[in-house]
Order: C-alpha cells, then sequence, then structure tokens
C-alpha cells in the first residue's frame, strides 16, 4: 500500500479522510498563505493547495507517498474570504451570510512522488445559511470555532445549525471532496480504494 500525506492542519480533514477509509500522515506544509496577488478565489484555492502539495512533496519524509494538498475560501457576494482575523470581524461576516448563500471553494493538489506527477482541481459547494439570532451568532462567535476555519463556519461542527443546506458536495465543505480526490488519482492511474487502510 502507497504511503498517502495529508498536507494540512486541519482536524476537519483528517476526520473526514479516516472517516471514508484511509489513514493518512500528516505533514504541515507551513506555506505562506498571505502573499498571492489579488485573483479570483478559484485561482487562489488551487495556486495554495498546489503550494502546500509541492512544499511536503519535496521533504524527505514523502519519498515514495501520494501527497494531498488543499485550500479553502468562502466566495459570496463576488468577494472571496478566508479565515477571519478577529471576533468583530466574525460577527461582521455572519451578520451578512445569514439568510444568504454563497460558495465554497476547495483546491485540491495531488502529488505523486514517485513519478513526480501533479495534479490540481476546484470543487466549489453552494451554502445555505439560516437565520441565527444576534445571540446565537455572538455565543458561535464566543466559541472561538469560526476564527480557524474558511468562511468563519464548518458544516461538521458549532455552526452546522445555522446552515440550511449545501448544493453539492457536502465534504468539499468540511474540506476535502472525495469525489474530486478519486478523480485526481485517478488521472495518477491510482485507484482511491488502494489507499484504503
Amino acid at each position: 500500500m502507497r504511503r498517502f500525506i495529508l498536507a494540512s492542519a486541519s482536524p476537519a480533514r483528517l476526520r473526514l479522510l479516516r472517516g471514508a477509509g484511509f489513514d493518512p500522515e500528516v505533514v504541515v506544509s507551513g506555506v505562506d498563505e498571505d502573499d498571492l496577488a489579488p485573483a479570483p478565489g478559484r485561482v487562489v484555492v488551487v495556486a495554495l493547495a498546489e503550494r502546500k502539495a509541492a512544499a511536503v512533496a519535496a521533504t524527505p519524509a514523502a519519498a515514495d507517498a501520494i501527497v494531498l494538498g488543499c485550500d479553502s475560501m468562502f466566495e459570496m457576494d463576488g468577494e472571496v474570504f478566508g479565515k477571519p482575523g478577529t471576533g468583530d470581524e466574525t460577527t461582521a461576516r455572519w451578520r451578512r451570510m445569514r439568510g444568504n448563500k454563497g460558495t465554497l471553494l476547495t483546491g485540491h493538489c495531488v502529488v505523486d512522488t514517485r513519478t513526480g506527477a501533479t495534479v490540481s482541481d476546484v470543487a466549489s459547494t453552494e451554502v445555505h445559511f439560516g437565520a441565527p439570532s444576534d445571540d446565537e451568532v455572538a455565543a458561535y462567535v464566543a466559541s472561538g470555532e469560526p476564527l480557524h476555519v474558511a468562511g468563519a463556519f464548518t458544516l461538521d461542527g458549532r455552526s452546522a445549525p445555522f446552515v440550511a443546506g449545501v448544493d453539492g458536495d457536502p465534504g468539499n465543505v468540511i474540506g476535502v471532496s472525495l469525489p474530486l480526490l478519486r478523480s485526481l488519482l485517478a488521472k495518477l492511474d491510482i485507484g482511491i480504494t488502494s489507499l484504503w487502510r
């Protein structure tokens, strides 16, 4: 069985992959996520996913492995959002999101360090929000959870009751589109089941 490495510190991505039958090693890339020139969200998330995967693939720890790098951002009303910087920013964002919808974009990059082959793509999922009260938003912001996730919300955490629904792959909102991962692996002639534990 090939080694499978997740180039991400995201506990949600790791939980999702483990729940789907994988047991990836985690190697955090440490790449700078703030130095890209302004660009459409789809371009940014792919570029960051490629950077993360390439940085980890270049380390001795990734010899003869399959490396997955991902990066997510949230797009709403023509604006692209990453992780909020402060509680005030998170509160303002939630006031805009409630009763609204947006698109969660996740760039995926897979590197086969045995061959050097690299493939990447973007998954997008439309997210529809409910209308949490000001008190509910304040309690969510106080939990600290939204400060560490793209878009300031999660589908598998405390804000799940405030998400009315999704159109598309819910796993993508959590951090990895498993159907897209399968497709990318197939382009490298790797069957997804060969990476199951």
